[in-house]
């Protein structure tokens, strides 16, 4: 027998619902196809060729049964506020434009002297509203965020990235005066662009909808190389005032999290963790989260390494064994449309109340 069509209406109702915790019938769950897609040097500032991608995307997944809805993703780079402070970017044909650092160990005073980016006149950020303008006015799909840095992950390009982690310890002061210029920067970028789309998708950069009531997703990625106590000081903090602003937040983070999970959860106003989960220790996230905050699950088909021969529709049963149902989203992916279909089959077996 098919598997049912669900209308947009009734994939956002219940993804909404699963953001609340509430119980849903089905667990929610996403099926990306290809491979990860950066914003080199064929897309970066080309807004006709990234329209034209967004729209092969969704065209080759229609017949997908899963909670994916069609948007488009006003690419940017992962690098975007370090290069509205002054970072040189090079765009490139491997992935989001390489960014040189402005900090390093001997000029760590400079710190004081970088200034604000204004989201309406800085270059950067100008070529980005460039982006939505393009977007809206050729095509009627809503739109994603342009890419969401946390401040950590900011900070960390714009300080390199070695002598930033260990300035954590050795300079303190200097690290708090560049997250905070990093926050206010991230806070002015986001309200600016909220300002300016017009039917928007989710409040992040990936393709899950996240309602507006939620807050912003953001990434996250430094979080992984960080101490307990270290994190709470320089991600907790600066996360909590995103979060305040944005009225909720949900993190996301690659690797390995177990270090981290328990002080993500003290962040104000957190509502969901969005995690790499073939990285994570299951039974440190299981204890700090499961059923306490939304938990989105990637794996990706090449998150389990090269070559892996997973089952990705068992694998996603596990998943469900293990954390439960509540707040639980799934988001996976294949290399192929016609794989895509019949996973889609699968996982609605499997995830199905």
């Amino acid at each position: 027998m098919p598997n049912p069509i669900l209308s947009n209406d009734e994939k956002q109702d219940r993804i909404a619902r699963n953001w609340r915790l509430e119980d849903v019938d089905e667990v929610p769950f996403l099926i990306e196809i290809g491979s990860f897609h950066a914003s080199t040097s064929e897309y970066h500032s080309d807004h006709a060729a990234e329209l034209a991608w967004n729209l092969d995307f969704h065209r080759e997944r229609e017949g997908v049964y899963d909670y994916g809805m069609p948007n488009i993703k006003p690419n940017q780079g992962i690098n975007i506020v370090a290069a509205a402070f002054g970072c040189e970017c090079t765009v490139n044909d491997e992935a989001d434009p390489w960014v040189k650092p402005l900090i390093r160990d001997d000029n760590v005073q400079d710190v004081h002297a970088l200034q604000v980016p204004d989201p309406r006149t800085s270059p950067v950020f100008r070529r980005a509203w460039e982006r939505v303008d393009y977007l809206q006015s050729h095509s009627a799909l809503p739109l994603r965020l342009v890419n969401v840095p946390s401040p950590l992950v900011t900070a960390s390009l714009i300080w390199e990235y070695t002598s930033f982690i260990t300035a954590t310890l050795l300079h303190p002061r200097e690290v708090h005066v560049l997250m905070e210029k990093v926050t206010e920067a991230t806070i002015a970028y986001l309200h600016e662009q909220l300002a300016r789309i017009r039917s928007l998708h989710t409040m992040g950069h990936e393709m899950w909808h996240i309602p507006r009531e939620v807050g912003v997703r953001v990434s996250d990625d430094t979080a992984a190389v960080m101490s307990p106590n270290l994190y709470r000081e320089f991600g907790v903090r600066y996360n909590g005032m995103i979060s305040r602003a944005l009225g909720g937040i949900v993190v996301h983070s690659c690797g390995e999290v177990k270090n981290v999970v328990a002080p993500m959860m003290e962040t104000e106003g957190l509502r969901g963790l969005d995690l790499t989960i073939p990285q994570a220790d299951w039974e440190s996230v299981r204890a700090a989260a499961a059923g306490r905050t939304a938990l989105c699950l990637r794996h990706y088909h090449w998150d389990h390494g090269a070559g892996a021969q997973v089952d990705l529709a068992a694998y996603s049963q596990r998943l469900v064994d293990f954390f439960g149902r509540r707040g639980l989203f799934i988001q996976t992916s294949t290399a192929g449309a016609a794989e895509a279909r019949a996973l889609g089959e699968r996982l609605h077996q499997v995830l199905v109340r």
